[in-house]
């Protein structure tokens, strides 16, 4: 798995557990552990767009190569 796939699968860890964080504290009414949730979904989708960018500069590099 390259490290733009990586990055990507993390983020979408990252973003799964801050959902799964936020809707407890949501339930439980704790707005800490809500407030939480909700910035680890922010890290997550930050991560996974670090790994598009990384894949596009990959595609991008190939095409280079081949076009050479």
């Amino acid at each position: 798995m390259g490290s733009g796939s990586r990055d990507r699968a993390e983020g979408k860890v990252d973003e799964v557990k801050g959902k799964a964080k936020e809707t407890v504290g949501r339930v439980t009414g704790d707005p800490s552990t809500e407030g939480e949730g909700q910035g680890e979904q922010v890290v997550g989708k930050g991560k996974q767009a670090v790994g598009n960018l990384k894949k596009a500069g990959q595609r991008a590099k190939e095409g280079i190569r081949r076009a050479v």
